[in-house]
């Protein structure tokens, strides 16, 4: 079990204070609200919250208000009995049940609807449940943290969020700082995400002088997921690299885990590349199927030199970025035709894309 400091890196005065508040507040009962702007890491510090606590034998559940669908809301947190509604096959334990003795973790809270709030807010001052389908109230001993990247005391003067509601959440608040407030910090966690985000034996990215000045110097609207999805994709173009100025330029790809954040079900379509990735080759254009794999195998490498040696991995990977940017320029970057093209499956080419950036 990683402690407080392993949970939430950094050394910058802000993030001091956000290790004495968890340790001030962590062994008491009192209900704790986090704030602070999205890819802050307000989870890790309800899991910190949790660890510190005397029930950390216990469950640590999370939930996120925003992503469950109103109508089911209810049912999640509370749980129902088999039979309650159409599709209620078993009886079926809520959040609050599986976190019994333990912490629970209302993320986004903020996005709780004004019904949902009223039942919330019995429950915090009652400690007991009612699960759908159910007349017989459950006691529970739930330690309640809530989070939000919104600003709950003017959703309170807009009517968008109980009054009531805000002050038995808000008895302990912690504000997270932004990563753009947090100095040295960055330099840390960057090396942090770049450890864990190294591909085989690549040594993990680094920074010249430069390019940690420049970082330093950047606004983070999206904040540690913003330094970490940067590192990724460092670490994808220029593995083992020390990173310059030139390789943080925007005009880097996106991620293509960006690109399929809204729905992973639908069909990708890239537009063709206009600029192709470096070559260490030029491939040799094969007119006829060849008659086994040693035949291919000779065209490939012949036009290599090998007197001066070569990079192996380094040779592989071209070759295999340019036989996958040829299949998507040929089917006007259909992920499913370039898959078949090359005879793999398509989730595997959406991982190789995403791997090598195209």
């Amino acid at each position: 079990m990683l402690n407080t400091d392993a949970l939430l890196l950094g050394n910058s005065v802000p993030m001091q204070q956000v290790k004495l508040l968890i340790q001030q507040v962590a062994k008491s009962s009192a209900s704790v609200l986090i704030l602070g702007e999205s890819g802050t890491g307000k989870e890790l510090v309800a899991k910190a919250l949790h660890q510190e606590s005397d029930r950390c034998a216990y469950s640590y559940v999370p939930v996120n208000c925003g992503a469950i669908p109103a109508e089911l809301l209810e049912s999640e947190l509370f749980g129902h009995e088999k039979g309650a509604f159409s599709g209620a096959f078993s009886t079926k334990k809520g959040r609050f049940e599986l976190a019994d003795k333990g912490t629970l973790l209302l993320d986004e809270i903020g996005e709780m609807p004004l019904n949902m709030q009223v039942k919330l807010l019995r429950v915090l001052q009652e400690q007991v449940i009612d699960r759908v389908g159910s007349e017989k109230p459950r006691a529970i001993n739930v330690r309640i943290v809530a989070a939000t990247h919104q600003n709950l005391s003017e959703k309170v003067a807009s009517g968008g969020f109980r009054e009531d509601l805000y002050y038995r959440l808000n008895v302990f608040p912690i504000q997270m700082p932004p990563l753009r407030d947090r100095g040295d910090d960055i330099l840390l966690l960057w090396d942090f995400f770049a450890k864990g985000l190294s591909f085989g034996d690549d040594s993990p990215v680094s920074l010249s002088t430069d390019a940690a000045h420049e970082l330093l110097q950047r606004e983070w609207k999206g904040n540690c997921r913003e330094l970490r999805n940067l590192v990724e994709r460092m670490s994808i173009l220029y593995p083992g690299t020390k990173i310059t100025l030139q390789h943080l330029k925007p005009s880097a790809p996106i991620l293509l885990s960006e690109m399929m954040a809204e729905d992973v079900q639908t069909e990708l379509v890239l537009l063709p590349q206009t600029a192709a990735p470096p070559r260490l080759f030029t491939p040799l254009v094969v007119d006829k199927q060849l008659a086994n794999t040693q035949e291919l195998a000779d065209v490939l490498v012949s036009g290599i030199d090998i007197s001066q040696g070569c990079d192996l991995k380094q040779q592989l990977i071209a070759l295999e970025t340019q036989l996958i940017q040829k299949a998507l320029d040929a089917t006007l970057g259909n992920v499913s035709k370039a898959a078949d093209l090359l005879c793999v499956r398509r989730t595997t080419l959406i991982e190789k894309i995403k791997k090598y950036q195209l």
